[in-house]
């Protein structure tokens, strides 16, 4: 079974469960808290994949690590995974979970790169454009990258609209290369 699946199978009861103790908002929070984390620090995501390092022990420096800075509910959950010695997806798991809470919740995360940085009325624009593609409430996150040259490109799930002036540069590349042949 694929990691992804059994990061689902995990999730998604501990969504509910936290649905049920009235602490979604919390667990999301512990669930960023987590990633970010994991995105900051190699050696502990290096420690979580480890075979060498005994699950238990993982889990003692999980506690150590989180214990006053997360909800218990996320602490037996921590606890529960490495039991099951599955604590090398834990990132997939908490990544699940957050994707679960936004379908919920009904929030479509977007991702938007631009040349320079969103105004107001852009950054409206492109919740707009969000929202009408998805029909969802927009999470934007934007991005500056000056490689772009102009436009946007726009990001969800795994979809992409590319707007950019590289990206239409690239299509006329395209183009004529298979024109010349």
């Amino acid at each position: 079974m694929s990691e992804s699946r059994i990061a689902k199978r995990y999730a998604t009861p501990l969504l509910k469960l936290a649905d049920e103790q009235k602490s979604v908002d919390i667990v999301k929070s512990d669930m960023e808290q987590f990633l970010a984390v994991c995105k900051g620090n190699m050696a502990f995501l290096n420690m979580l994949k480890s075979p060498v390092i005994p699950h238990l022990k993982k889990g003692e420096i999980l506690v150590k690590i989180f214990e006053g800075k997360v909800s218990k509910l996320t602490l037996a959950m921590f606890n529960l995974i490495v039991r099951k010695n599955r604590e090398k997806i834990l990132p997939q798991i908490a990544q699940e979970f957050i994707n679960a809470f936004n379908e919920a919740r009904g929030f479509q995360p977007a991702h938007v790169m631009t040349t320079v940085a969103l105004t107001t009325t852009l950054k409206s624009s492109v919740e707009a454009l969000v929202k009408k593609i998805s029909g969802k409430k927009p999470l934007l996150t934007a991005e500056v990258e000056k490689n772009i040259i102009g436009g946007y490109i726009l990001t969800m799930d795994d979809r992409q609209i590319d707007q950019s002036v590289k990206g239409a540069l690239n299509k006329l590349k395209l183009k004529f290369d298979q024109e010349s042949k």
